[in-house]
């Protein structure tokens, strides 16, 4: 049972990485490269939307958003490019950051503090 866990843990490390690969992809359909680019930015992000010390949620988006969002992503994008993609990314490990990601969820983060401060402060 480990076995079959590490190997899906490699298997959506290197999904993640094949989708920030077709979000980048000319051949990739418009919705697909918006999906497939917003789950890679989340899961490549250095930060969470939701910290993992907040106890259970934390690892909630881990477990079931990332891998919910990969599900999505790799429907929208043809079988074959996204086999060649998958290749790419096995070629390509040891590459995992994203700035991108890391500004959409700061800002995410920021927007909702600001949105809490400008409603708690202005009643």
């Amino acid at each position: 049972m480990l076995g079959d866990i590490k190997l899906w843990a490699r298997r959506i490390k290197r999904d993640i990485v094949a989708l920030w690969i077709a979000a980048r992809d000319p051949r990739t359909p418009l919705l697909a490269k918006f999906v497939a680019g917003a789950v890679a930015a989340y899961a490549l992000s250095p930060i969470d939307l939701i910290p993992d010390f907040i106890p259970v949620l934390g690892y909630l988006d881990d477990l079931l958003i990332v891998p919910a969002g990969i599900l999505v992503a790799v429907a929208l994008i043809p079988l074959a490019l996204m086999e060649e993609f998958r290749d790419e990314a096995i070629a390509r490990e040891g590459r995992r950051s994203s700035r991108a990601g890391l500004v959409a969820i700061l800002s995410i983060w920021i927007g909702a503090i600001l949105l809490f401060g400008w409603l708690v402060l202005l009643p």
